[in-house]
């Protein structure tokens, strides 16, 4: 089993090396999301999650999750593939991969973190899908600003105008 490999975790697992970091006194960071064609918005979310505790573990939603609210043509890479190359970035600690559209409300629930992290696009902690299962369990938000004009939806347009300026479609 490789290192990335490694990484990806059963939501069992989860729990478990969870509870066993968190016995051992490590701050625990939650994040969570589809990251379909991972971007550096992706990367500075991530990376400023990490600096948030000494553990990151990342919610992945599951295809079916993505297609249930986001629509059919999505998402655009498989999920063994986004688990990949989630895992190889240096800043995760640990992939779960979540089927539940509520991806942030499970990862929290089977990890117990300190800390969850969104995007201040979701407005602060208290507004966050999230929060009642976050001041359930006393764990603290952190809102990371969003990188301007970084966004999987925007890489999508961008390919797709393209493809109509060449011709291509």
């Amino acid at each position: 089993m490789g290192i990335m490999r490694a990484k990806i975790l059963r939501p069992a697992e989860a729990v478990r090396r969870a509870s066993e970091l968190r016995a051992a006194g490590r701050r625990l960071v939650t994040a969570n999301g589809s990251f379909d064609l991972l971007h550096a918005g992706h990367l500075a979310l991530l990376e400023e999650a990490k600096e948030q505790g000494e553990v990151l573990f990342v919610g992945l939603n599951s295809d079916a999750s993505i297609r249930q609210y986001k629509g059919p043509e999505r998402p655009i890479v498989p999920e063994k593939e986004r688990a990949r190359l989630l895992a190889g970035l240096t800043c995760v600690d640990a992939v779960v991969m979540i089927e539940a559209v509520e991806a942030g409300a499970e990862i929290i629930r089977l990890v117990r973190p300190h800390v969850h992290v969104n995007g201040a696009e979701y407005g602060p902690p208290e507004q966050w899908v999230e929060y009642p299962i976050m001041r359930e369990h006393g764990v603290r938000g952190h809102a990371c600003p969003r990188q301007a004009g970084l966004s999987t939806s925007a890489l999508i347009a961008k390919i797709r105008s393209r493809k109509v300026e060449s011709g291509v479609e």
